[in-house]
């Protein structure tokens, strides 16, 4: 293939992201990604594994000399969140990854990347290809549908792996290492109603522009969440009007921040609907300048149609869903402020979706104390069971431990500190990672989470920095090296 991305070293990194760009890889929609890294380590000659979820394992032996040094896991996941602008045509179930370059950074054109985590299958394959370089025995585990709830890692047979010295690459800045990480779980919760005909007016509004973000990584950087801020609209709305629902839906990931919501409301009376977008235009100017500085780019189209049918929810139903959403826990909602106010606890309130007699509204709470999570589990279903809504929960994972003594830790110290002569900043996280299975179901896992820059992950603006991953490809590549000494 025609491979965009030139002049970095080495090429080889490079032309295997552009591979796996390639190739459509969203949660769930891993086969051809797996089956690709099972092809690759097939003709190698590399020992491979392949479950029935696809998750693979690729083996290799330590290089010549460095065979007594004890085995070394790279570990990363190869699904990607699947987001787009809403003016963008892309299938993600059949279409690769269009990538941008400019002015040293990686981008796509109008998706999201897929750097998270693809950079990590990348530097996993080019370690893999070269013969030259000095290392342990490598164990390279590529895990499938992290982005919804860390499946794959759950369901890996780990009596495969045999090192206990964990290297995830799944951090997504330079110069900073991750040393443990909140657990979550996915809160689903659904209800069933019913619909009427009424004929009259129809009020549309649109929320759009705001930047979204990683539920975990960006929840303490005060982003609005357009469903939360939808719902402030719509309550106003139906106080000061005979307004009822006829949809509401915004988000796609349960642990992306909304960036864009859109609800219909219907009227019996066109100067009622009139009357209902004035209160919206308020509302949103409210919104609007409440927002400047933590999301100045927030929009909010405003638009009234009249002489239609609509079928709409009761009032009773309208009500109860609009109250769940403005209720619902979202943010940040405990800090340590022994610890430069790390977030400990979050939810993020990823989807709304209706459909024709249904609606369902997923949560993604975080905590990196467990049992603070099962109070935030408790606070969800008491809101559950008093607005008549169904809970499950699901997808739930557990939080990675901090080490007080941690020799890979100590190793990408030393390698950071000689290679550019700066500090390795350590710091522990309140998104999700895959380490805390691991280190769960090996006992004395010695485990960094580390990577280049990535920056805006879950979102159509992710971007890559190329110096960066240079830069990293040869701290990890330094590191292998000390730890086959």
């Amino acid at each position: 293939m025609a491979y965009i991305i030139s002049g970095y070293k080495p090429e080889a990194l490079f032309h295997f992201f552009e591979d796996i760009s390639a190739i459509p890889r969203g949660s769930g929609n891993e086969k051809g990604i797996s089956d690709f890294l099972v092809a690759f380590a097939q003709e190698r000659g590399l020992d491979v594994y392949q479950d029935d979820v696809y998750n693979v394992i690729i083996k290799k032996a330590a290089s010549a000399g460095a065979e007594g040094a004890a085995p070394v896991m790279m570990q990363g996941h190869i699904d990607m969140v699947c987001d787009k602008l809403a003016s963008v045509e892309h299938d993600f179930e059949h279409d690769g990854i269009e990538l941008v370059v400019k002015d040293g950074v990686l981008t796509a054109n109008g998706t999201t990347l897929g750097a998270d985590n693809g950079i990590a299958v990348a530097l996993m394959m080019t370690v893999l290809d070269d013969d030259t370089l000095v290392h342990p025995a490598l164990e390279c585990v590529f895990t499938t549908d992290e982005e919804t709830g860390l499946i794959g890692a759950e369901t890996l047979d780990k009596s495969k792996i045999s090192a206990r010295t964990m290297i995830n690459l799944d951090s997504e800045e330079e110069g900073v290492a991750t040393v443990s990480c909140a657990g979550g779980v996915v809160a689903t919760l659904t209800r069933s109603f019913s619909r009427e005909r009424i004929e009259g007016s129809s009020l549309t509004i649109e929320i759009s522009g705001l930047l979204g973000g990683h539920s975990g990584s960006d929840i303490h950087l005060e982003r609005g969440n357009a469903n939360l801020l939808m719902a402030r609209i719509v309550e106003q709305v139906m106080r000061g009007t005979a307004a009822r629902l006829v949809s509401f839906d915004g988000g796609t990931k349960d642990n992306a921040i909304t960036r864009e919501c859109k609800a219909v409301l219907a009227f019996a009376d066109a100067s009622d609907a009139q009357r209902g977008a004035d209160i919206a235009r308020d509302v949103a100017a409210d919104i609007s300048r409440e927002l400047e500085v933590f999301d100045p780019s927030f929009a909010c189209a405003v638009e009234v149609a009249d002489g239609v049918a609509l079928d709409a929810m009761d009032a009773k139903d309208s009500w109860a869903l609009i109250s769940l959403i403005r209720l619902a826990p979202n943010g940040v909602l405990r800090r340590n402020v022994a610890a430069d106010g790390f977030v400990e606890v979050s939810s993020n309130l990823g989807v709304v979706v209706t459909e024709e007699g249904s609606v369902t509204v997923l949560l993604s709470p975080r905590s990196s104390i467990s049992s603070l999570q099962e109070e935030i589990k408790e606070r969800i279903q008491t809101l559950a069971d008093t607005l008549g809504f169904n809970v499950s929960f699901d997808n739930e994972y557990p939080g990675w431990s901090y080490a007080e003594h941690s020799h890979v830790r100590e190793v990408f110290q030393e390698s950071y500190r000689e290679l550019f002569g700066t500090e390795l900043k350590i710091e522990s996280i309140h998104a999700g990672l895959e380490c805390g299975l691991f280190a769960e179901a090996l006992p004395g896992l010695d485990a960094i989470a580390v990577g280049p820059t990535l920056s805006n992950v879950h979102t159509p603006d992710e971007s890559m920095s190329l110096d960066s991953a240079e830069r990293f490809y040869e701290l990890l590549v330094d590191v292998l090296k000390r730890l086959a000494a």
